[in-house]
């Protein structure tokens, strides 16, 4: 591969494998994220939950969370399985795609390393919606055996344990749909590594945005500081 196409690889790879981790200590330090203000915001949903009754609307919005994480898995799947009828086409589609104009691959070789990239990005959110999916299955057994009445003090220690299944469950969702970002860049490879390298940096840059300065990110914000000067909410982990 030429200078430029590693460059632009290694680029990625440095932005889908440490997106998360740099996105915490950013966090961290200058105040929450998005991702973060959710933490709080589920586990003050779990806190109310136990003192629901019936818990009947807490079981359909979970319940909605796991159909989601199956719809965006099986639409996974599906990508996963083109992407692979390409990369082993073999010649033919070597030659259909590199008969076209806007496509800039050098060799088989490297139309393969792109497709490859791709294949893998899709398979990594995949492996994370399953996981989301486990996670939402423990959660709603946990709340069905959740003991009603609790008394005040109950409430919170079970919805802190209860936030603590949540909270990774939906975080794990989130990696999942955020691999569709990376995915669309790593296609962007097919035309260049100049478009390899910009569509990285575009998905970073609206990434980080709606995680920080979206209007969803401000509301969400909101929420929590309104949520924290009514009741003290349990400190939840990250997602």
């Amino acid at each position: 591969m030429s200078a430029p196409n590693i460059a632009a690889l290694a680029f990625f790879l440095f932005a889908w494998v440490f997106y998360e981790p740099l996105l915490k200590a950013f966090a961290g330090r200058r105040g929450g994220t998005l991702n973060t203000d959710m933490t709080v915001i589920r586990s003050a949903w779990m806190t109310t939950m136990t003192g629901r009754d019936p818990r009947l609307m807490d079981g359909q919005l979970l319940g909605h969370a796991l159909n989601s994480a199956s719809f965006f898995a099986s639409s996974n799947l599906l990508l996963i399985a083109a992407a692979a009828g390409a990369l082993f086409g073999g010649d033919a589609t070597f030659r259909s795609v590199s008969a076209l104009e806007v496509v800039k691959t050098s060799s088989r070789l490297l139309f393969e390393v792109q497709l490859a990239l791709v294949l893998v990005t899709l398979s990594r959110g995949l492996l994370d919606f399953i996981w989301a999916i486990r996670q939402l299955n423990y959660c709603l057994a946990a709340m069905g055996a959740t003991p009603d009445p609790l008394a005040p003090a109950e409430r919170v220690t079970f919805g802190a344990l209860l936030g603590r299944l949540l909270n990774p469950a939906l975080g794990a969702f989130n990696s999942g749909v955020r691999g569709y970002y990376f995915a669309l860049a790593a296609a962007a490879w097919l035309f260049g590594p100049w478009a390899f390298a910009s569509a990285t940096a575009g998905a970073l840059v609206l990434l980080v945005w709606r995680q920080r300065r979206s209007n969803a990110a401000q509301a969400i914000h909101d929420f929590r500081l309104l949520l924290e000067s009514r009741d003290p909410v349990p400190p939840a982990p990250p997602a």
